[in-house]
């Protein structure tokens, strides 16, 4: 089996402000705007190259929504950064009447998603931010695993012409993904064959799918390991291609099992290949304040878990 290695750890969101300051040289209709955050979003080098293309907005995230949707007016693509929290839950009415309704050209940037926001703890943490947002008609959503996909989808949804929800970490992860990768909005990427199950995992969780893919191989079983960058459009010939090999599947994601990945693979299991299908993602419940090691452990989002689904759904093949 293929195995991947990494030599340093960066988040995501630093991939992002990568990103930023990159379309920041080449696109010159590219705007950022920000909720007081600037640090946190890692927008500061594109500030510091263009200040004129900047609009710090305060702690006021549903006027930045308004604001953005009103530069697409005029031909500008707007940035938007903020924590996943603020940028769907506290905004959702904004998003919907004034990005989805006209399908406006706004990319809605959101950091620190997830349990792995960590010591903040459930008021800032966002489990259903991927639900939230794929179910507004037109909005394409995102959700990166590492430092280069997170610069190269940035990159890439500036070329897209209509909403995307770009979803983001705050803590250290592995870079693991090629540094000159191309995005392609809506195409599965098959990281490890297998011929036993299928892992298809999004974000944080698909270094954690590869790692129990490696031990999965040391104990006989093959696991074909897909990693699920775009949730909407969902990639749907890469699942069914996969499961009508391996015969099983399980989804990984830092969300509520409700309403992400899992149920959209669900759904396309039960309308094309019904296939046995066990989730790793939170149950239905709220975060709380811990390290992200600690929260990803306690609520079964890492390679044990995986393993021990994987192990479950092998016995109803």
């Amino acid at each position: 089996m293929k195995k991947y290695t990494y030599t340093q750890k960066k988040d995501t969101r630093s991939g992002f402000g990568a990103g930023l300051a990159e379309l920041g040289r080449t696109n010159p209709n590219v705007v950022a705007l920000c909720a007081d955050l600037i640090g946190s979003l890692k927008m500061n080098e594109f500030i510091n190259e263009n200040p004129e293309r900047f609009f710090q907005v305060g702690i006021a995230e549903a006027n930045m929504m308004g604001i953005a949707a009103g530069l697409t007016i005029g031909g500008k693509i707007p940035f938007t950064g903020t924590f996943a929290n603020f940028s769907t839950g506290r905004v959702y009415d904004q998003i919907r009447q004034s990005i989805a309704y006209s399908n406006k050209n706004v990319k809605i940037c959101a950091s620190h998603a997830g349990l792995t926001l960590g010591e903040d703890g459930a008021t800032h943490q966002i489990l259903e931010d991927i639900g939230l947002m794929k179910m507004l008609p037109g909005m394409v959503v995102i959700n990166t695993c590492d430092f280069n996909q997170t610069k190269a989808a940035t990159i890439a949804i500036a070329k897209y012409d209509g909403p995307v929800y770009l979803r983001f970490g705050r803590p250290p992860v592995p870079i693991f993904t090629d540094e000159n990768q191309t995005f392609e909005i809506g195409k599965a990427i098959n990281l490890t064959e297998g011929s036993d199950v299928t892992i298809v995992a999004t974000g944080h969780l698909v270094w954690e799918a590869l790692q129990a893919s490696e031990k999965l191989f040391e104990k006989g079983i093959s696991a074909e390991v897909i990693n699920i960058h775009t949730i909407k459009p969902l990639d749907k010939n890469a699942i069914l291609e996969s499961v009508k090999k391996t015969g099983c599947i399980v989804t990984a994601e830092e969300h509520n099992y409700l309403g992400g990945l899992g149920e959209s693979v669900s759904r396309v299991l039960a309308l094309e290949h019904p296939t046995p299908q066990e989730f790793v993602a939170t149950n239905d419940t709220f975060g709380e304040s811990g390290t992200p090691t600690q929260l990803m452990e306690k609520y079964g989002l890492n390679s044990n878990s995986i393993i021990e689904k994987v192990n479950k759904v092998l016995k109803r093949k």
